[in-house]
């Protein structure tokens, strides 16, 4: 097994050399390597560790209460005395008030160390800024303060046995009783929707207020804690489903029966507040897709320059890292976590900066489309690299692409993001035009990513007929200008292994072209 290391100089190069995080006005070099140094040692000693048994023993369902895997508890103490659960939530509520890009280097660490604890855990940031940006100053102070200590952990329920990505269908009811409301229904796929790590658990729940006919508009989000005056609040787990990976995070399906909660917001307002914790939640996957790109490579490399295998034109012996094949794999992996985390770390840095919010909305799909398929594709790679070794648990590059496969279907599918960036994405110019403008400052004068920028602008003309046929074309081939622009200023740094890998990532195949509507 080869131990995880969190890819912290990657993180800082990308956060200095490309996403510019120095155009923070509160940002401190210093300060964010301290940060996330301290956090890469306590994933590598703590969580890192955890990862395997966690898989191989997996979560259970005893007496309608879930149990996490042995030491996750523990874990998880650490963490939050750490204060690592109030790293971005304000002073004035207990938080540290870090960035948010500070943040995502975090999230990242944490994904790479252990998505399933991590997917339990990193729903709080996004249940804090929703509580900031549309809960009462009573609730903010009832919830905020116990779900920084890691007294409370949160969970976002949105998803029915009938109602997928289409939120209209939800049929979950919310019937107002005085000052408060009753919750009826059933919600599935719900990550942490119990565990024996905290003490409570916060319920962020979208449920019906209108009538059914209303659509989306008959929405509205409401706050249920999982107990109320210290008596066990009327919401159940039913089932922990079985996966494919992620065995350590207990994925729920909740039965609320009456279950007591509180309005967050206006009332019919549930999916605009609930856009603020799903936003979040998007670009924390694409960290995830990210993160496992980064430790598929990281398998690979360590098993593929230590592993013999054939004879050098010497006559002497060979490993694996010295064969062209193997080489162009490896390559590969380590392009794609570069490529993507760079991608992510930019979008981070222009959603802090918040001076340009259409083209953080025009990025934020592409992330989330590019970095999961990254993730995905490179734990396939690292499987191939290692051969049957790969195959096998005994490396865990298995797990990596186990774990990684959820990554493209939750926070919605990527083919619905490919969907909202042809139709919502380019309905307004601000967006596509801010892109292509960064497309041109990345790019530095590279001839063919400009070629290729013209290329997508034409498609981009001719994206209003046979939209949703083209839309799966249309992401492939924008998020693969961006990724060959961030390249071309990764290879500007002068680096001489940047440069080698820019030139391998510059010749590879290109999107086919899309069918020009005429």
């Amino acid at each position: 097994m080869t131990p995880f290391q969190a890819p912290l100089e990657d993180i800082l190069f990308c956060l200095k050399e490309v996403a510019g995080a120095d155009r923070l006005p509160d940002w401190d070099d210093e300060l964010a390597e301290g940060i996330l140094s301290h956090f890469a040692s306590f994933a590598e000693g703590v969580i890192a560790p955890l990862d395997e048994p966690g898989d191989a023993r997996g979560c259970a369902l005893v007496e309608g209460r879930v149990t996490m895997p042995d030491g996750f508890k523990d874990a998880f103490a650490q963490l939050a005395d750490g204060g690592w659960q109030g790293l971005t939530a304000p002073e004035a509520f207990g938080g540290m008030a870090q960035s948010a890009v500070i943040a995502a280097g975090v999230s990242e660490m944490f994904s790479g160390a252990n998505h399933a604890l991590q997917m339990v855990c990193n729903l709080v940031p996004g249940a804090i800024s929703t509580l900031m940006k549309f809960g009462t100053e009573a609730q903010q102070h009832t919830w905020i303060p116990r779900l920084v200590s890691g007294e409370v952990l949160s969970t976002m329920c949105l998803t029915e046995p009938g109602a997928g990505s289409d939120l209209s269908r939800i049929r979950t009811k919310a019937t107002r009783e005085g000052d408060f409301w009753r919750v009826e229904g059933e919600k599935i796929f719900i990550s942490g929707g119990d565990q024996d790590m905290s003490e409570g658990i916060l319920h962020l729940v979208l449920a019906r207020t209108g009538a059914p006919d209303e659509g989306i508009k008959g929405l509205s989000l409401f706050l249920c804690g999982s107990d109320i005056d210290g008596t066990r609040n009327a919401v159940t787990v039913t089932r922990i489903e079985e996966k494919l990976g992620l065995h350590a995070s207990p994925t729920c399906q909740l039965a609320f029966d009456g279950a007591r909660a509180e309005l967050i917001g206006p009332e019919g307002g549930g999916l605009m507040a609930m856009f603020t914790m799903m936003n979040h939640a998007r670009l924390d996957v694409a960290l995830q897709g990210v993160a496992h790109a980064s430790r598929a490579h990281q398998i690979a490399e360590t098993y593929a320059r230590e592993r013999k295998q054939g004879r050098k034109p010497d006559g002497t012996d060979a490993v694996l890292a010295d064969h062209p094949d193997v080489r162009r794999m490896l390559d590969t992996q380590k392009s794609l976590a570069l490529g993507a985390r760079a991608m992510t770390y930019l979008t981070m840095v222009e959603l802090a900066l918040g001076e340009n919010r259409a083209l953080v909305d025009f990025l934020t799909p592409i992330c989330k489309v590019f970095c999961t398929d990254a993730g995905i594709v490179s734990a396939d790679l690292g499987m191939q690299v290692l051969g049957g070794y790969g195959y096998l648990t005994e490396y865990r590059v298995s797990q990596t692409w186990r774990d990684a496969r959820i990554t493209s279907i939750y926070e919605g599918a990527n083919g619905i993001h490919a969907i909202s960036t042809a139709t919502r994405g380019l309905r307004a110019p601000e967006g596509p035009d801010a892109f292509a403008a960064l497309i041109e400052r990345l790019a530095g004068g590279d001839a063919a990513c400009l070629a290729l920028l013209s290329d997508w602008q034409g498609e981009r003309a001719a994206m209003s007929k046979e939209t949703f046929e083209k839309a799966h074309d249309f992401m492939t081939l924008t998020s693969e200008l961006l990724f060959q622009a961030l390249w071309c200023k990764l290879a500007s740094t002068g680096d001489a292994e940047l440069i080698r890998l820019s030139k391998r990532v510059a010749r590879r195949p290109l999107p086919v072209r899309l069918p020009l509507a005429v």
